[in-house]
């Protein structure tokens, strides 16, 4: 009998791709049930590997898709589930989300153990998609959770954890160790689920809002009037009224505060 060890090191995880396999069905039975999708949502799974989360998928959601980046994975999935596997052998960073919407207003849910080295690209991938996608669940770094759903005043709290806390309710829902994986990661992982909502706050300018928590945190031991100079660049504010004291450090701002912020600014550049 070939040990699940055995079984994955015939696939030779590569390290370009940051593959580590999940091995453990347990995991990935709790992953699929936090996800709480029915039988007719449109599922979209973000890199299967040997497909840990796809056997539980392939059979029991008509609208499922898959979309994985190594060929060699691909091949494997293809001969394990046939036909009625659909999967797109391609890099998810390049992938039009609304091709697998099959039904207008239909929102995507989305979940995968994502490679922790494009961790970041592939969370604001999914933070340009909100107005198709319903929720994901994804297995990320423990460190990228914690920064995720970090509070104000925090080590953790900045840039992630402003930008998604605008945009999505965000839960840590529980830890996964090492000896789930093949090959071993050195770090322990987090199972996150993000529920989006486009309309949490009203933001008046998305690309401002964005701008300013990125400059925000540029330098997050400066105050904000030192780290926000390049921010506002030539524009004359000096007469603009603000109700947030500008000698504050980014990491003292609530999420509402910098909501709060970004929509005054944008009203003072544009009225100047």
């Amino acid at each position: 009998m070939i040990s699940n060890k055995n079984k994955y090191e015939i696939y030779k995880p590569k390290k370009r791709f940051g593959q580590n396999f999940l091995v453990d069905d347990n995991i990935s039975r709790k992953i699929i049930k936090s996800l709480g999708a029915q039988h007719d949502d449109v599922l979209l799974e973000i890199g299967p590997g040997q497909g840990a989360l796809t056997k539980f998928l392939v059979n029991e959601y008509p609208n499922y898709t898959a979309v994985e980046i190594d060929e060699t994975s691909v091949d494997t999935l293809k001969n394990k589930f046939g036909e009625s596997l659909s999967i797109v052998c391609g890099d998810v960073m390049k992938f039009d989300f609304s091709s697998i919407s099959r039904t207008e207003g239909v929102k995507i849910k989305v979940l995968g153990n994502i490679p922790y080295n494009i961790t970041s690209d592939i969370l604001f991938k999914l933070l340009e998609n909100i107005g198709i996608i319903d929720s994901a669940v994804l297995m990320v770094q423990k460190e990228v959770a914690e920064r995720l759903t970090a509070e104000k005043e925090t080590k953790q709290y900045g840039i992630l954890a402003v930008q998604f806390g605008a945009f999505a309710e965000i839960k840590n829902i529980f830890n996964v160790p090492a000896t789930a994986f093949f090959p071993k990661p050195r770090v322990t992982s987090s199972v996150i689920k993000l529920a989006f909502n486009e309309n949490k706050y009203t933001i008046a300018n998305v690309p401002l809002f964005r701008s300013l928590i990125r400059n925000a945190f540029s330098k997050r031991r400066k105050t904000l009037k030192n780290s926000l100079k390049d921010f506002f660049g030539a524009n004359d504010i000096n007469n603009c009224d603000f109700n947030i004291d500008f000698s504050r450090r980014a990491e003292t701002l609530s999420v509402i505060e910098f909501v709060e912020l970004s929509n005054e600014i944008n009203s003072c550049l544009r009225y100047k």
